[in-house]
């Protein structure tokens, strides 16, 4: 048995438990938690959808994705049968207001059976416009009258732009407490993401120069070697620039660019973040041309694979402006960041699929050194590699072996998998044990969503204002469209790729 404390008695409500959200990710998390000790004493998970299952049925639909899509495949020493016996399903429509009773029933009984309030949390893992509807009817059942206890988790997009952002968040609002509402970024619960803060804030080393005075510039990289791959529908009505900029890119640089914090407690760190999306400088849309650039990817070759262009893909129209390429210069106006640029960029159909972030230090005075030194000299860079390898690598100066007085740069590299013996959780088992544990750090609030929204809009609309002359604009395996390199290359700056791991 592991000594470490586990969360209080949790009844988990997951809407879309027939859905493929809930296969691949939700019920593989669970039941890791379950095998490391992790899950309540007493819990209960219930799947609603509208597909027919019998209990057995369903248990046995979601093994098959837990043998397909856990870290750990297999039956784990007969630790499903125990852990199945507290999972069921509950066939009903989210539309229809009458069937909510049923869930205030389980509850009831639940109560019973544990002799105490259980945590009641309610995970929306249905698509963004059903959201709403589920809200509302979940508010009035009152299952829980302490708001400590009820939690409602929402998967982005968190609406659709600043209005819907807005409208959304009041809605969910008038129905719970804001500590209650748990927007969910998986992103944020990687292991290396959440390192950056350790990073950053555990070591002398870094603090101190963490600022313009020694960071000449930030990039972040997230690129994907998929298409549309069948989402097209749904990627018809975001893009790059709100499918991953809005969210993901911009969590991200808001942990490179934030403050220290006074404690890790959960509101502390949030308000820290939030600072970064308030002092970022704001685009005029005349100025969009100059701070960020889009592409769309043509058909063309893929690992000596033929594939069709963004256009050609199904549920896309045919003449779509949707961007699947973007690029965006950010600004922090405030002491520390005062002019260092952070470039990001996102597109689909890249060169490799990566998530990658990039500190680049200002260049070491050279003239101490003699001229052939200098041929090799390079500035120092750290870079923070989140996906598809989780590690840390560290350039720096060192001399070569020989007479002559010759530098090279070399890595330090720290790698989680050579490091530690244990298998990393994967995101969602963070997530979801923090949703039960009332721990909400990694997770966006209200002004959070709204201020990322308002740093993004000018760029959306004028996108929208303005169709692209010349999509498709850059094949697949590539790195993104021309302008992106015109974007870094004015202030003198390229794009770095990482070398691929050996």
């Amino acid at each position: 048995m592991q000594n470490h404390k586990r969360p209080p008695a949790s009844l988990l409500f997951i809407f879309g438990g027939s859905g493929d959200l809930n296969y691949r990710k939700l019920s593989p998390a669970l039941f890791n938690l379950f095998i490391d000790d992790w899950m309540p004493e007493k819990f209960d998970i219930v799947g609603i959808g509208r597909t027919e299952y019998s209990n057995d049925n369903y248990r046995a639909h979601l093994l098959k994705g837990i043998q397909q899509f856990s870290r750990r495949k297999g039956e784990e020493n007969g630790k499903w049968s125990k852990f199945s016996e507290h999972v069921a399903y509950l066939q009903m429509d989210a539309g229809n207001e009458a069937d909510y009773q049923k869930i205030a029933d389980i509850v009831k009984e639940k109560e019973k059976e544990y002799g105490e309030h259980p945590n009641v949390i309610f995970y929306l893992a249905v698509a963004p416009q059903l959201v709403p509807g589920i809200a509302q009817k979940l508010g009035p059942l009152n299952i829980c009258a302490d708001t400590k206890c009820t939690r409602i988790v929402v998967e982005k997009p968190f609406g659709h732009d600043l209005k819907s952002a807005q409208e959304l968040n009041s809605l969910l609002l008038t129905m719970f407490d804001e500590k209650q509402i748990y927007r969910i970024d998986h992103y944020l619960g990687k292991e290396t993401v959440q390192n950056i803060i350790a990073l950053r804030f555990a070591n002398a080393l870094f603090e101190p120069i963490w600022n313009r005075n020694y960071i000449d510039h930030v990039q972040i990289t997230a690129s994907e070697t998929v298409g549309a791959e069948g989402r097209g529908g749904y990627y018809e009505q975001s893009g790059a620039l709100r499918d991953m900029v809005q969210n993901h890119i911009l969590q991200l640089l808001c942990m490179i660019g934030m403050e220290a914090p006074v404690s890790f407690d959960a509101n502390e760190i949030r308000n820290k973040t939030v600072d970064v999306l308030h002092a970022m400088r704001k685009i005029t849309k005349d100025d969009v041309k100059d701070f960020a650039a889009r592409g769309q990817y043509s058909s063309g070759w893929m690992k000596g694979e033929k594939v069709p262009g963004y256009r050609e893909e199904s549920s896309v129209d045919q003449h779509s402006n949707v961007e699947t390429f973007a690029a965006v210069k950010f600004y922090i106006d405030n002491w520390r960041w005062q002019g260092v640029p952070f470039y990001v960029r996102t597109g689909k159909r890249m060169k490799e699929k990566s998530t990658i972030i990039t500190v680049q230090f200002k260049k070491a005075p050279n003239y101490a050194f003699p001229p052939e030194a200098a041929e090799t000299w390079r500035s120092n860079r750290l870079t923070i590699s989140i996906q598809p390898e989780m590690d840390i690598r560290l350039r720096f100066q060192a001399k070569r072996p020989g007479q002559e007085m010759s530098l090279n740069p070399v890595d330090m590299i720290f790698n989680y998998k050579d490091a530690y013996e244990e298998s990393q959780p994967e995101a969602y088992e963070t997530l979801l044990l923090d949703v039960m544990e009332g721990n909400a750090t990694l997770f966006m609030r209200a002004d959070q969503v709204e201020a990322a929204w308002k740093v993004i809009m000018p760029i959306q609309e004028a996108w929208e204002a303005r169709p692209p002359l010349d999509f498709p604009n850059y094949a697949p395996d590539s790195w993104g469209p021309e302008d992106a390199e015109a974007l870094i290359a004015r202030e003198g700056h390229n794009w770095i790729s990482v070398p691929a791991h050996h």
